[in-house]
Formats: C-alpha cells, structure tokens, sequence
C-alpha cells in the first residue's frame, strides 16, 4: 500500500513541478503542445524510476491470503468433470467459476488440457495424467495430487498449499510464481522445470523435499536443484 501510494505522489510531483519550457507571447499553439510533451516525457521518466526502486509485489492469484470461495453447487452434477479451456490460459478466462472442490477424479487424463483458473480443494486427482496441460492461477489447496504427472505443463502463479504430491512429475514443467506452502512433495520430481529463484529458494526449505521418484528415479531433493 505503501509502494504503491509512493508510486501515485511521484507521478503527483512529476506533473505538478516538471519545468515547461520558455514560450514567446508571440508562439504557436504548437509550440505550446512541445512544451506540454517536455512534460509528460519528464513525468514518465519519475514515474519509470519509482517503479524501478519501489517495485511492487506479486502475488499468485491462488496464493491470496483472503481468498474468499462461495459454497460448492452441490446440485450441479456435471460440476466434477475435467473440461479444457477454449478462451485461452494467460488469465484464466471462463464464463463461470471453474469448481473442482471435493471431487473425486483419481486417474484421470487432461493430457494438453487448459485447466486455469481451476479451484480444488479437497480434491482428489492422485495419479492424474496433466502431462502438457495448463494450471495458470489455479488454487489447488489441501487436495491429493499423489503420482500426478505434470511433465511439460504450465504450473505458473498457483498454489499447492496443504496439498499431497508424493511422488509427482513436474519435469521440464514451467512453475514460475507457484508456491509449495505446507506441501507435502516427498518423492517428487523437479527434472528441468523452471522455477523462479525465489520459489526455490522457498521451495528448498521444504522439510518433505527428499526421497526419490518410485517412477522416474530422480532424487527430489537434487532435482529442484536444491544442495
């Protein structure tokens, strides 16, 4: 908050002080419309500088410590189904909320499948084949993801808190901005994927971050990079 009320009084100060340049009485209104781009030129390099020196934070949707859910639709039927995505997974876009919370699809396939934005909580995909599927923003808290195979997938801004992924796949998977809070990934397997710096940092200092993948032979531990 503060950060960010830094940003707005920077950008205040800017367009308030910046010096125009001297115009004659006797100058045109073009010359008037130069000394008003000085401005707005020297007011964005302030800004560019604030926001270089006060960056602001950010957070995984799945990862929002006031995430608010609304109570499951029991009486929808169809609700517990695996179903792609056709609007595209760069924000997570569906015509309604995509609710996985307490479902039962243990095995399942969703091989290339556009799962983003998906909510599961309690939810059990244990030996589930995600296998180049799409996880942007998906808030996967406290549900079983035993087995999984996530190898090739895009896991980028979620959230595994809470959740069991003992012996899961995650080779060459894009996990920048996921958090592995409270997770249980012993036996898991990190082989090639990307993680951001800070993430592993974090990730690294798992206490489960050990013991070796039953399918792939990779040691957890040296796989996500970690001494």
């Amino acid at each position: 908050m503060m950060k960010t009320l830094s940003l707005v009084l920077a950008l205040s100060c800017a367009n308030a002080f910046v010096v125009q340049p001297p115009v004659a009485k006797s100058s045109s209104l073009q010359a008037q419309k130069m000394g008003e781009s000085w401005g707005q030129m020297a007011a964005g390099a302030i800004l560019s500088i604030a926001l270089l020196t006060n960056p602001l934070p950010a957070l995984a949707d799945g990862q929002t410590k006031d995430f608010k859910l609304p109570p499951i639709d029991q009486s929808d039927k169809n609700r517990c189904i695996l179903k792609s995505s056709s609007m595209g997974q760069a924000n997570a876009a569906r015509d309604k909320l995509y609710d996985l919370r307490e479902c039962s699809l243990s095995g399942a396939k969703a091989v290339g499948f556009d799962l983003s934005g998906v909510i599961m909580s309690k939810t059990d995909v244990s030996k589930a084949n995600f296998q180049e599927a799409q996880f942007s923003k998906g808030y996967l808290h406290d549900s079983n993801f035993d087995g999984a195979d996530f190898t090739n997938a895009i896991v980028d801004r979620a959230s595994f808190t809470g959740s069991s992924l003992r012996g899961t796949v995650f080779a060459n998977a894009v996990l920048t901005g996921t958090g592995f809070k409270d997770a249980d990934v012993e036996n898991a397997d990190f082989t090639d994927s990307y993680i951001g710096d800070f993430d592993v940092r974090t990730l690294c200092k798992n206490p489960s971050l050990k013991g070796e993948n039953p399918t792939t032979g990779a040691d957890t531990r040296a796989s996500a990079g970690c001494r």
